[in-house]
């Protein structure tokens, strides 16, 4: 793990904690990191010294100022994430999974060759488009974001 010293387009330095230096180039390029203070996404590493103690340093270090914010989820995206969420679980527990048929099955039924029913399953993306030029209406399933984690 490494912390990174992070400043905002708005000038709000904050810190946050990454796995290694290309998970922050991976976040930072997605948008994935926000400032705590004012949400921008436009955000930067910023110049930071090595923290390097020596023992006797440790032993007479000075009482340490209130912690730096940490980039976590607000409100608004934690509802977001639970909506996500509970919409992946209603999908999961009120549709019939399909699999590899899923192209098939929703044109049959999208045709009236087989009744109405919910249906999920995996489709590729020429598959999911020729599917929607088609008329047959189609949509992908809600990502949880701990599973790309």
């Amino acid at each position: 793990m490494i912390k990174f010293a992070l400043v905002c387009d708005q000038d709000h330095s904050f810190e946050s904690w990454f796995p290694d230096g290309g998970a922050y180039d991976v976040q930072a390029r997605r948008g994935l990191i926000a400032c705590p203070v004012c949400h921008s996404t436009r955000v930067s590493k910023a110049i930071m010294a090595p923290a390097i103690v020596s023992r006797q340093k440790a032993e007479r270090r000075p009482q340490e100022t209130a912690p730096a914010p940490v980039a976590l989820l607000d409100e608004r995206q934690q509802r977001l994430r639970d909506m996500a969420r509970h919409l992946r679980k209603e999908i999961l527990a009120n549709t019939d999974d399909v699999g590899a048929k899923f192209p098939e099955e929703a044109r049959a039924i999208h045709d009236g060759d087989k009744p109405t029913r919910s249906i999920r399953g995996q489709a590729t993306a020429e598959e999911a488009r020729a599917l929607i030029e088609e008329g047959v209406g189609v949509l992908p399933m809600p990502f949880l974001p701990e599973e790309y984690n």
